[in-house]
């Protein structure tokens, strides 16, 4: 996280970006490429770091230099477009700077033994950036999150109806916290949309209609 953070440091302050820190993106950051979907100028492939991940349970670390920002967790197997996208969340809407990380995410047991790519994308002011990592899921859940994922003091988050920049399609949420979001006619399931849930580091995960994160 620390590197990020000397790195985002350094970009010139006209621009406005954001680190993927975990899981391992795609390839080193390139600021000028970040606004090229779908992997901020990488193509999609499984030639390189590949990270084991389990369904029942996941984090997703991030740094930003936004102070408010709109963000879209999305995962596919494909490697070919239109790529076939699957929510992993309904958007989710993000004040404050520096490290944001969500550490409870699950996609649908389905995925397992699969290689897949998340794609996290942050819609600001300037326009959509992305990043993109390559896992391998696998059963179960973890009990522990990585040590990238924290959150900067007065992050806040809330976990909005839209499935895209663009729409506002309603999720649904239920007490067992679980929600469905739907989008290109794909499906998946979280338990981020559930009750409030502590985790290590001082972490709140997801409330039905917001995040707060500590």
């Amino acid at each position: 996280m620390y590197k990020s953070l000397a790195l985002l440091a350094v970009l010139p302050s006209t621009f406005a970006h954001f680190i993927l820190n975990y899981p391992p993106a795609l390839g080193p950051f390139k600021d000028d490429d970040e606004g090229t979907g779908p992997c901020g100028g990488y193509d999609i492939s499984f030639s390189g770091n590949v990270t084991d991940t389990t369904v029942g349970g996941f984090s997703v670390a991030l740094t930003s230099t936004h102070p408010q920002a709109n963000w879209l967790y999305r995962v596919t197997t494909s490697t070919q477009e239109p790529y076939n996208w699957t929510n992993i969340l309904p958007v989710v809407s993000e004040s404050g700077l520096g490290a944001f990380c969500l550490p409870e995410l699950t996609v649908s047991p389905s995925f397992v033994g699969q290689q897949a790519i998340i794609q996290v994308t942050q819609g600001a002011v300037d326009g959509n950036l992305y990043q993109c990592a390559a896992v391998k899921f696998v059963e179960g859940s973890t009990s522990s999150v990585p040590s990238a994922c924290t959150n900067a003091t007065g992050v806040t988050a809330t976990l909005t109806t839209q499935t895209s920049f663009d729409n506002s399609t309603s999720t649904s949420a239920s007490s067992s916290g679980s929600a469905s979001t739907t989008s290109s006619g794909t499906t998946a399931s979280s338990s981020a949309a559930g009750a409030v849930q502590k985790v290590a580091g001082g972490l709140l995960a997801v409330l039905p209609a917001a995040l707060l994160l500590l």
